[in-house]
């Protein structure tokens, strides 16, 4: 092991470091998560440039919310990536980037689909996972988690009451949580 390599460490011990705060710890967060909050923004956004400054609010907000993480509701992954998720969506939604990503050259717009080297949930196993959920529940987690959708966006979409979604949505997550045990 090279001297400059992060040792790795537990998520539980991460944490610990995090809340004292720690500047390593900081940047071991960074090194743990980057690479898969990376790709989910970037999936979402469909631009690297856009994908990389979002990374940024990213670790900008994780580092001055810190405090509110609450380990009790779920893994700090998951805290990560719903914080990349609705960061990256607010980009989207926002007036500044509808009308920059009108105006986009060609060259941009092919930029995403030609680059390889972004994170594909496929890799920690998430979409395979999702193909052994009930197919109404996959499509809503597919749309909601790997196509940027809100849940109210989902409804319309699907035509189905945004209730429907909720539950769908719910015992998705259950069903998954119980595979990853």
């Amino acid at each position: 092991m090279s001297p400059n390599q992060p040792i790795a460490i537990s998520e539980e011990e991460l944490v610990a470091r995090l809340r004292v705060p720690e500047d390593a710890a900081v940047a071991q967060l960074y090194d743990m998560y980057s690479a898969a909050l990376y790709g989910v923004i970037l999936r979402i956004v469909k631009d690297t440039e856009v994908a990389e400054d979002v990374l940024q609010e990213c670790f900008v907000k994780i580092w001055s919310s810190f405090s509110s993480y609450d380990a009790s509701k779920g893994k700090l992954f998951t805290w990560l990536i719903n914080i990349a998720r609705n960061l990256a969506i607010d980009k989207i939604r926002s007036r500044q980037y509808r009308v920059g990503s009108k105006t986009q050259t060609l060259d941009k717009s092919q930029q995403y689909t030609a680059d390889s080297t972004g994170f594909r949930p496929e890799h920690i196993g998430v979409k395979e996972l999702t193909e052994k959920l009930n197919p109404d529940q996959k499509k809503v987690i597919d749309m909601m988690y790997f196509d940027g959708f809100t849940q109210s966006e989902v409804a319309e979409v699907l035509e189905i009451p945004l209730g429907t979604v909720k539950t769908r949505a719910r015992a998705a997550i259950k069903a998954l949580s119980k595979l990853l045990k």
